[in-house]
């Protein structure tokens, strides 16, 4: 439904000149989260170097701000999030600035640009729209994913699940993991700043011994909704989407407490050139509006204070991830190293 009335929103935006607003009155819980109304236009050229992700969603709502702000000439790059980050670091240190703004899947990846020194403050307005821990100079939290524990409701319970991840391995479940996806090699790396990296590594060898791998986390959810796995790790919404379209499918999910095994890591945006217009997109993109469009059809969280979780996903503050900052997610080598040393990858 949400889909189809924004989409049906964006085809008469010409005419009417109209951001859609439907999904974003259905989540907004307080004014923390500022209307697209309420913003002013954006004019001139701007490019953005936008990493792949959900399915088309992104370029939908770059279609609706292109669509809102005739008068801006928006330029899209898209790619791996980690490859343009990278590329990013790249131009710049061969003195050549090409992107105004970076919008990545992956905190890891705009953190490492970040650490390079490139990307401009932030100013203190956007910056407050966040909870205190999720409040950084230079780049701005767009949607978060949660790492969680989907099972087979028709196997167990979810009070047979450890609310610990390090005692998972001897749980005696059945377990579905997906050690080349992006996301659980961000986990890893929480897991080895929370943990250590001798824990992670034992955590590691015992998971090898007894878990079966996919080559991403929907197939992890998959197998755990067949029964073919007990239990599997994955990022949250890939299981609401499932069952979004499979209303009875017998998958539920279970959460951690306090440790990698919950953390919340986010997609988040930057300006790489000075001045208000790439600031000011950054805010478009950080409205009620757009917000609610991405929880309602992506099933990610909104991390702009005062917005609803996605359908099916509890209360946020009924979820306990880690107090990790999420810039530190950038430091992947080690945890790519320590994977293949363990034989992992």
């Amino acid at each position: 439904m949400y889909r189809r009335s924004f989409l049906q929103t964006l085809a008469a935006v010409g005419a009417l000149g109209a951001f859609p607003l439907t999904a974003g009155r259905a989540l907004a819980d307080s004014a923390a989260a500022v209307s697209v109304q309420e913003l002013p236009p954006l004019q001139g050229d701007l490019t953005l170097y936008l990493g792949r992700g959900e399915g088309g969603l992104y370029e939908n709502v770059l279609k609706a701000i292109r669509d809102r702000n005739p008068k801006l000439n928006l330029k899209v790059r898209t790619g791996p999030t980690a490859a343009l980050a990278n590329t990013i670091v790249a131009e710049a240190k061969a003195g050549i600035r090409r992107a105004d703004l970076f919008w990545a899947v992956d905190s890891g990846a705009i953190a490492l640009v970040a650490e390079e020194g490139k990307g401009q403050h932030l100013p203190a307005d956007l910056v407050e729209q966040f909870d205190p821990v999720f409040r950084y100079e230079k780049w701005a939290p767009v949607t978060g994913r949660i790492r969680t524990l989907p099972f087979n409701t028709d196997r167990l319970s979810a009070e047979r699940i450890p609310d610990s991840i390090m005692a998972l391995p001897d749980s005696g479940l059945t377990i579905g993991w997906a050690p080349a996806y992006a996301a659980f090699q961000s986990f890893i790396t929480a897991m080895r700043l929370l943990e250590g990296e001798q824990a992670t590594r034992d955590w590691l060898r015992a998971m090898n011994r007894r878990a079966k791998s996919f080559a991403g986390e929907l197939g992890v959810v998959m197998a755990a909704e067949r029964g073919e796995v007990d239990v599997g790790l994955a990022n949250h919404y890939y299981t609401l989407r499932l069952k979004a379209g499979k209303p009875n499918a017998s998958v539920d999910l279970a959460f951690t407490k306090n440790d990698a095994g919950c953390l919340l890591n986010s997609s988040g945006i930057m300006a790489l050139s000075p001045g208000d217009l790439p600031v000011n997109f950054i805010r478009y993109v950080l409205t009620r509006e757009v917000q609610s469009y991405l929880a309602s059809e992506a099933y990610e969280i909104p991390m702009v204070s005062g917005m609803g979780m996605p359908p099916g996903l509890p209360p946020r503050d009924s979820i306990q991830p880690p107090d990790i900052n999420l810039t530190r997610l950038a430091n992947l080598r080690p945890t790519l190293d320590l994977m293949r040393d363990v034989g992992v990858l």
